[in-house]
């Protein structure tokens, strides 16, 4: 009885799929620190702090001057869509809250919430003493108006000299201004010895999957007027200029906005989260510094800060193209995730709920790629037809491989069908799977949106909880991932049963990759974005409507068979390509001859 088997072809195209998977999740797997590193790193800043709480840190430890009496004041101002506290000691955000968004466990969402964010400036003193902003103690204001709140903290550093830390906060708006000011600079400070600049944080956990929130928190910046990078694969960068800075940590961002380009950066980041990362408060940290030099008898310095939801909508109105702090995916991909996939998904949730608007999204993508489908089938139909002509072929030749190949490429040649079309679904699936593959990780417009059973499409569903772990699957069971993975085994097995051909000598039996594909998809997407999971569920369906309507009311075998025998009537010119290989074809077949002399 004949054996059937895949087509080599799409057995290629798969594996390029299944390498592709393995390749983002080991390339994008959160970095790993040990917990003893992490509470070393922990416990030294908490005692830096505690220990230098009340004074002024110079090189020479100096004795405290004055100030130390000042009660800490906790400062707030808010407008519709942000609040936050700042402490009088050292001028820091103590907290930001980000209002109308809510945590994993469904709590306030903060981006800053008491030590996680820190910010210094090191300057010098003519009599050489270090001052360090974060340990001074400011007298405070606050004045409002109908555009504005702000808060105004100064601290003496001399007699006449004095340091001041500005917040402007508008009544909208997720952006804010900072301002440091010192004045009676030439009377007061080494104006030799540049400014040092540093802001450090640590980023908070707000999702439901830690593990999954961790692979895209990390930083990026623009260095140049049209350049703009992640530190993704190393842990640290020196930079002569930057434009912006973002502390990304997945669907919330905090950027620091200079008026002008911070010259001499060193930024770094490195993982916090320890071994069982579920558990863990925070998950990277991120750190940049800075030298600042001296314009002037006044020191001014202007930062604008965004702390707020990382939303493509949101971020593209700003001048400096912030949007670009956001991981749209690689070349092609990311410009079709900028300029297709988030204008179009975004004026479909304008009518449609974001579920439907998946669904919707589907359903245009599958019309759109829906010709080269019907191509396609057009083309496995007409090498179904030619299986009995091959299966001739391979009991002709079937002692010598080369014959045989030249005979089988002849035959398509004639009949105007293409072994290589069965590639073609897979091809335009995968182009728009890859962009898609990152947009539903970064489309914020779905965190927190339910639809049916998932309760965040932004994040894994769960319909059942497991009492233990299993190895790259987790401890729960998705929905969403099951049916896509049930979806692909019976669109491949639909697929499969139209491509396969006539067995050949020495071709290994790969059936097994259509069991592979569905088992590999269900251990990947079982903690990935049910948004995604949704698409490709979807996508699977109406593939194999698409397959069902084409091969029941649309091709018609009859005239295909007749076109094929007009076909084979009809002398065929080969191309250049074709007269190359069988001329190689040729050669082989005459070293083998003369080999078995």
């Amino acid at each position: 009885m004949e054996e059937k088997r895949t087509s080599p072809l799409n057995i290629v195209g798969l594996l390029l799929m299944s390498i592709l998977f393995v390749w983002y999740m080991y390339t994008f797997s959160p970095d790993e620190v040990s917990e003893n590193q992490n509470n070393e790193v922990v416990s030294s800043e908490i005692s830096s702090s505690k220990s230098n709480e009340n004074l002024f840190v110079t090189e020479k430890n100096y004795n405290v001057e004055i100030y130390n009496d000042k009660e800490e004041k906790i400062i707030n101002i808010e407008n519709e869509l942000i609040s936050f506290d700042v402490t009088s000691h050292g001028g820091l955000i103590q907290n930001l809250l980000i209002k109308d968004e809510l945590n994993y466990n469904k709590q306030p969402l903060y981006l800053v919430n008491g030590d996680n964010n820190k910010l210094n400036i090191i300057f010098t003193k003519k009599s050489g003493e270090l001052i360090q902003s974060k340990f001074l103690k400011f007298d405070s204001e606050v004045n409002n108006s109908n555009i504005s709140s702000e808060i105004i903290l100064r601290a003496k550093i001399s007699s006449n000299g004095n340091i001041d830390f500005k917040y402007v906060l508008p009544k909208d708006g997720y952006r804010f201004r900072f301002e440091i000011r010192i004045n009676d600079v030439d009377q007061v400070l080494d104006k030799s010895v540049p400014i040092d600049f540093s802001w450090e944080m640590n980023s908070l956990r707000n999702s439901k999957s830690a593990q999954y929130e961790d692979r895209y928190t990390f930083m990026s910046y623009k260095n140049d007027k049209n350049k703009y990078n992640s530190l993704w694969y190393s842990e640290n960068e020196n930079l002569k200029e930057i434009f912006w800075i973002s502390y990304t940590q997945h669907f919330f961002s905090s950027i620091l906005i200079p008026n002008k380009p911070l010259i001499d950066n060193e930024i770094s980041w490195k993982s916090i989260s320890g071994d069982d990362i579920e558990d863990s408060k925070f998950l990277k940290f991120f750190k940049t510094d800075s030298k600042i030099f001296y314009d002037g008898n006044m020191f001014d310095l202007v930062f604008d800060w965004y702390m707020g939801p990382t939303d493509f909508s949101i971020l593209k109105t700003y001048d400096e193209n912030l949007e670009e702090s956001i991981s749209f995916g690689w070349g092609v991909f990311g410009w079709i995730n900028k300029n297709i996939f988030f204008p179009l998904f975004g004026f479909l949730t304008n009518y449609f709920s974001h579920g439907i608007a998946i669904i919707l999204l589907t359903i245009i993508i599958r019309l759109v790629i829906s010709p080269v489908l019907y191509k396609s089938y057009v083309s496995q139909a007409k090498m179904r037809i030619l299986r009995p002509d091959i299966s001739k072929i391979n009991e002709r030749f079937k002692n010598d491989a080369v014959k045989r190949q030249q005979e089988t490429m002849k035959m398509y040649s004639r009949a105007g069908a293409s072994p290589l079309s069965g590639c073609l679904p897979a091809f335009f699936s995968s182009f728009l799977f890859i962009p898609l593959f990152y947009f539903f990780p970064i489309a914020f417009e779905l965190r927190g949106k339910s639809f049916l059973w998932a309760d965040d499409l932004s994040s894994y569903d769960v319909i059942a909880n497991l009492p233990f772990t299993i190895p790259f699957y987790g401890n729960h069971i998705s929905l969403f991932p099951l049916l896509a993975s049930i979806a692909i085994f019976f669109y491949s097995r639909f697929t499969a049963g139209q491509q396969m051909q006539p067995s050949q000598p020495g071709m290994p039996n790969m059936k097994f990759i259509i069991y592979l594909m569905p088992v590999m998809l269900l251990f990947f997407f079982n903690n990935y974005s049910s948004g995604f999971s949704l698409y490709y569920f979807v996508s699977n369906l109406l593939m194999i409507s698409i397959f069902l309507f084409i091969q029941n009311f649309i091709i018609d075998q009859d005239k295909i068979l007749a076109k094929i025998e007009e076909n084979r009537k009809k002398p065929k010119k080969q191309s250049r390509f074709q007269m190359k290989m069988e001329e190689l074809m040729k050669k082989a077949e005459e070293q083998k001859r003369l080999r078995g002399k």
